[in-house]
């Protein structure tokens, strides 16, 4: 059987009207039916260039190919060599930009839905009983006649990948997270409407169930340096603490009541549950509400002000309209070419924002269009709350915290781009301490890399001991 349809199957959503209401899940996932057409519509071609584009390596025309056969058990071990949280990966990975831009269907249609049919088999499995074979499944220790302990310093999609590959290498994996919470920007970043908290729980349980060692509530650069490591046993530290650090625009005003970072707003809803009762988080919950910003976190915290129940949410973009469906769906305003220059208040409150209308220049060396504000065109935006989401640094902790370790201007950790070595040896990073906010399969993708590399250096060391 093959699906000739140029069409790809969609995934229902819950009603604007109604979603905005709560923070379930959006997106419901395929049914067995529409998955089934959907992988009928994969050609299973034999160069996968969808495989090219995945940052894991993930053997997509393999796993569909499964879903073909009605095997959604086999499907999943397939993802599960590549990708552990295919269930999370499913969500909120930019397929369209990766794997499933490389399809072939695309070329003269929609591209297969690998995302959609990677988070169907992943739902399937961790629903199901033959979730408990995979959890209880255990690995040898095939690293020689020396156990190694590796540490690793956060709990995000790069971490926890490498934890896992390192695992599976047959060494000691430990993860030292800073919060109270694994799961790093997973647990902190995403709206629970997006990644549903039961999801993500559900498979780091896989993973602890490898035998990954999580600790919380544990700041390297505070607790204990990375030295302290080394001396506690440890023979290798992957650095993967993220990009955290919110940035703000240092223009007047910022110091105003209700004027939040996009990490602080997000944070103190998604991990700190501010939006119930029984919590007392402290938050303004908003009537007039305005974001700064046009990315995936300005989506999130827009669109979480509105479950929050503000009245009125506007986005404030200097650049034009990005991928924005679900949020216009739910009510969500947007004012492209503007951009804020100065928050006023009275009594320490923010009471409204000072905004300049934006012009589209030239391309300049990235190939993006520059932008310049349009001289005598402010205006004032009606403001009690204001999230600033133009993106994020890595924490400062460990820069400020090891003198060994090399950084660039930005603060983000310097590597060997092939081997993710850092200036301090047996010490690697990876993921947004390295690049930057990226994506979460970007990190993962750097984890496994990272895993792999320890694994090697350190076998080469068993080696030249036992000459």
């Amino acid at each position: 059987m093959f699906n000739k349809s140029k069409f790809k199957e969609t995934m229902p959503v819950v009603p604007a009207q109604i979603r905005i209401t709560n923070f379930n899940e959006v997106e419901l996932g395929l049914s067995d039916k529409s998955a089934l057409l959907e992988a009928d519509r994969c050609l299973n071609c034999k160069n996968s260039p969808c495989v090219k584009g995945c940052p894991v390596g993930v053997e997509i025309p393999k796993f569909i190919e499964f879903i073909k056969k009605g095997d959604a058990n086999s499907a999943y071990k397939t993802i599960l060599k590549d990708n552990i949280f295919p269930a999370i990966c499913g969500r909120v990975c930019p397929q369209e930009k990766q794997c499933e831009a490389h399809c072939i269907r695309g070329k003269s249609g929609d591209s297969v839905a690998i995302g959609s049919l990677e988070r169907y088999v992943a739902d399937k499995i961790l629903n199901s009983d033959d979730n408990k074979e995979i959890q209880n499944k255990k690995t040898d220790d095939i690293s020689g006649n020396k156990k190694h302990k590796i540490a690793i310093v956060g709990s995000g999609p790069s971490g926890l990948t490498c934890a896992s590959e390192l695992t599976e290498l047959g060494l000691e994996a430990t993860v030292f997270e800073a919060l109270h919470t694994p799961g790093g920007v997973l647990s902190y970043g995403i709206p629970e409407f997006r990644l549903p908290r039961k999801v993500l729980k559900k498979e780091l349980e896989v993973l602890k169930n490898k035998g990954v060692k999580i600790v919380t509530n544990a700041v390297v650069g505070k607790s204990f340096l990375i030295d302290s490591l080394f001396n506690m046993g440890y023979s290798a530290v992957y650095i993967a603490s993220g990009a955290g650090l919110p940035r703000f625009m240092n223009i007047p005003g910022e110091g105003l009541s209700g004027v939040y970072s996009a990490n602080e707003f997000l944070t103190r809803v998604n991990l700190m549950h501010a939006e119930k009762e029984k919590y007392d988080t402290p938050i303004i919950f908003p009537k007039k509400l305005v974001v700064v910003g046009g990315g995936n976190v300005a989506m999130d915290a827009a669109r979480v002000a509105k479950r929050l129940g503000a009245e009125n949410v506007t986005v404030l973009y200097r650049r034009t309209e990005s991928e924005i469906s679900h949020a216009k769906e739910e009510g969500i305003e947007f004012l492209f070419l503007s951009n804020p220059t100065k928050f006023l208040g009275q009594n320490g409150k923010l009471t409204n924002i000072e905004c300049i209308k934006m012009s589209m220049g030239e391309k300049d060396f990235s190939g993006r269009k520059s932008v310049s504000p349009i001289p005598g065109s402010e205006f004032l935006v009606s403001a009690d709350t204001a999230v600033i989401a133009v993106g994020n640094s890595p924490n400062t902790i460990i820069k400020n915290s090891e003198n060994n370790l090399d950084f660039d201007s930005y603060g983000r950790i310097i590597v060997d781009s092939q081997t993710l070595r850092t200036s301090k040896k047996f010490v690697y990073a990876g993921g947004d301490a390295v690049t930057g906010a990226a994506t979460v399969i970007l990190a993962m993708g750097a984890g496994k890399k990272a895993a792999h590399q320890i694994f090697n250096d350190l076998k080469s060391i068993e080696s030249e001991g036992e000459r």
